[in-house]
């Protein structure tokens, strides 16, 4: 059964060919030549680690081929192969999770990314969502956000334009769905801020939170624009500031945890969160301090989320 499998039939049968990286491939809305060749840089970055995951599953050589990688990139392709090894251990259910493995080991300092990336898996296979039960209690959540960005990216039509939520999610994770909706955005809308804004407003207020979190998570993680960009951003967030510096403290955190800094994440933090980037991924770390894991209305990580808001209310 094992050789059944081999790698290059994985890549075969599971493979994301380049094209469907590229912004007209996938139909978005991109004035900028710059925001474009960023966009198409990141999703090349996260099909590489996809890949490479695909064609060799064990955590410690498939580690030594993603650190290889640009510094600043790592975490796209980390995040990918995340997705590539949750497929690999799919086709293999009687092995030990490769996920798990890399999670617990060599891929550790990713730990946020390679959250997100299963979640990517879990938009592509059947039945995944009771894996989620088996994960951390607070990060599992990130899948959710993962499977979030995967529906606005590959179906902006359905999840964005008509606003339809996947049949296999429910309860709080619309919420964690939709902070990886809105991060989708970012690409989806070329960065342009006026254009997100208006989107989001489209979408219920029930719902307008954690989009602008998304779009806070990527437009510091991912980055691409100018710094007047952001300040646009940040002025259009209105209300919704605390929101969108949650999600920049998160990418903050993401990226100091696996030291791969970046201007834009520091450009992003101070204007969302008035901060310096190491403050803002403090905060994170602050709110984690005696969370409620036994709470029945709200999961952990939404209180989470909520201290880091407060935090930047004040």
């Amino acid at each position: 059964m094992t050789a059944i499998f081999t790698p290059k039939l994985r890549k075969l049968l599971f493979g994301i060919s380049a094209a469907e990286t590229l912004v007209a491939t996938r139909g978005f809305t991109v004035s900028n030549p710059a925001v474009k060749t960023r966009i198409e840089q990141i999703g090349s970055s996260f099909v590489e680690g996809y890949h490479a995951a695909l064609l060799d599953n064990n955590p410690v050589s498939l580690a030594v081929t993603l650190n290889a990688s640009p510094l600043e990139q790592r975490g796209f392709v980390f995040e990918g192969a995340a997705m590539g090894l949750v497929i690999c251990d799919f086709l293999a259910p009687w092995r030990q999770s490769r996920w798990q493995a890399f999670l617990q080991g060599p891929g550790a300092a990713h730990t946020y990314m390679l959250h997100v990336g299963a979640g990517w898996a879990m938009a592509r296979l059947p039945g995944f969502g009771g894996m989620l039960k088996n994960l951390d209690p607070l990060l599992r959540w990130l899948v959710l956000d993962g499977y979030g960005f995967h529906e606005g990216y590959f179906h902006s039509n359905k999840s964005i334009v008509s606003q339809i939520y996947p049949n296999s999610i429910s309860g709080y994770g619309y919420c964690a769905f939709d902070q990886g909706l809105g991060r989708s955005f970012w690409f989806v809308y070329g960065a342009d801020a006026q254009r997100i804004a208006s989107i989001i407003n489209d979408f219920p207020l029930s719902r307008r939170k954690a989009l602008w979190s998304g779009v806070g998570l990527a437009a510091a993680y991912a980055g691409g624009v100018a710094v007047a960009d952001l300040q646009t951003l940040a002025e259009l967030a209105d209300q919704y500031q605390p929101q969108l510096a949650q999600g920049a403290a998160f990418a903050a955190k993401a990226r100091q945890l696996a030291s791969n800094p970046a201007e834009h994440t520091q450009n992003a933090c101070r204007i969302f969160c008035r901060t310096t980037a190491d403050v803002a991924a403090g905060i994170t770390d602050q709110a984690l301090l005696d969370l409620p894991f036994d709470d029945s209305t709200l999961p952990a990580y939404e209180y989470w989320r909520q201290r880091i808001q407060a935090s930047f209310s004040e």
